[in-house]
């Protein structure tokens, strides 16, 4: 007889899980999708701590299909979860962290959503547990989105739901050599290269469990990891999305998230020689990725620290890292009969620093927040027609390979 296909197969990589794991696997086995239509593939990886064997007890009495890899540690996260997709037989694969778990009708509900849609990859609400989650793309369920028109770039996490036949389309694994950010390559790139994302925002999908022991893989290793992955996902956003706008939208994704953190407070507490060191790795950065169209799309702060490292200097940029470190205020320097807000973070219109004007100017939607600003009709009328613009296009999405409708 032959067996039907699952919709799901459930990837759990696991290394030291325990206690965490006993929830993981409970969420599992407390999903609302029929169990015939779900597969757990775990990959033990060279755990010592009781991984491996309630791995094995979870496969032994749970409804689904359950099958248990073992295997020498192999260093990071993606060896295992590539090792889980290379087994995977689902319509659907999810990618389950051993700490974390899922929420109630999870899975049911970010199926439903994809199969309505006919979309590739499912966003299902997080919310933390001891740790901070993501919160800027929860607005609202959304059918049929894209990277370009919602604010998922800021979620890249590996825990989606991904069609199966996307990624093996496209040959798409985990890079191996990356131990940190790898899942925000391959997430991002199955947002650009997906048939539409759904987001389902009403319903919590899963919980970020945070360790007690703080071993998180985003937590631990050297800083130098941090310029590896910003590096990989800029190039891989260079390589996929042409120059324009569009490219720049998501450029801020790694210069804010990955980057930018390393000439926060800890920039302060490093050594001079590991600031030299910084300084140096982001060099090349900055001189491949760091323009304008980018620069105008952050606050002023962050936008006048990332300057100041594409100009190489350390010693202004310890300044104003001390300023936003203590949070405190700017001066609001107000110009052109209130239409123009400026900044005055440290060096602002100093000759001998040298900095022009433009990187304290702040834009529209920072500047509402301070009083006596106003709006010129001109900056008004453009942001209303680029919204109109924006509807328009998510309207006029043309039919996918073998004619699958995509209008919204």
């Amino acid at each position: 007889m032959t067996v039907p296909q699952p919709d799901v197969s459930v990837i759990i990589g696991a290394y030291e899980a325990m206690p965490y794991l006993v929830d993981c696997l409970a969420s599992v086995e407390a999903q609302t999708l029929d169990p015939a239509r779900i597969e757990v593939i775990a990959v033990d990886d060279g755990s010592t701590d009781g991984t491996g064997e309630c791995l094995e007890e979870f496969a032994a009495r749970a409804p689904m299909s359950v099958t248990v890899i073992h295997q020498e540690n192999s260093g990071g996260p993606s060896g295992p979860r590539n090792v889980g997709l290379g087994k995977a037989t689902g319509r659907y694969v999810f990618f389950l962290d051993a700490d974390d778990r899922l929420g109630p009708e999870a899975l049911e509900r970010m199926t439903a959503i994809a199969d309505e849609n006919g979309t590739d990859v499912v966003l299902g609400k997080v919310e933390g547990i001891r740790r901070t989650a993501p919160k800027s793309m929860w607005g609202r369920t959304v059918g049929r989105t894209d990277v370009f028109s919602s604010n998922i770039k800021f979620t890249l996490s590996a825990q989606k739901l991904f069609r199966r036949a996307l990624l093996e389309r496209h040959g798409m694994r985990f890079d191996e050599s990356l131990f940190t950010g790898e899942d925000a390559l391959f997430t991002m790139e199955a947002y650009l290269r997906a048939d539409g994302v759904s987001v389902i925002a009403d319903h919590t999908c899963y919980y970020l469990v945070g360790r007690d022991d703080g071993k998180h893989v985003t937590k631990s290793g050297s800083y130098t990891l941090r310029f590896d992955s910003a590096r990989a996902l800029m190039n891989l956003i260079s390589e996929m999305v042409p120059e324009g706008a569009r490219r720049d939208s998501l450029m801020v994704r790694p210069f804010l998230i990955t980057l930018l953190p390393q000439f926060g407070p800890k920039f302060l507490k490093d050594s001079e020689q590991v600031r030299r060191h910084k300084m140096e790795l982001a060099g090349p950065l900055m001189d491949a990725h760091w323009n304008e169209g980018v620069a105008c799309r952050l606050r002023v702060h962050e936008r006048l620290r990332l300057h100041l490292v594409a100009r190489q200097r350390p010693d202004l940029l310890k300044d104003v890292v001390e300023f936003v470190r203590a949070k405190k205020e700017p001066e609001a320097v107000l110009e052109r009969r209130g239409t123009r807000l400026y900044l005055a973070y440290p060096h602002f219109r100093s000759a001998q620093a040298g900095i022009p004007d433009r990187i304290y100017l702040a834009e529209p939607r920072e500047a509402r927040a301070f009083p006596g600003w106003r709006e010129t009709p001109s900056s008004s009328f453009a942001r209303r027609a680029a919204r109109r613009i924006r509807r328009l296009l998510r309207g006029l999405r043309p039919a996918a390979p073998g004619g699958r409708a995509t209008a919204a």
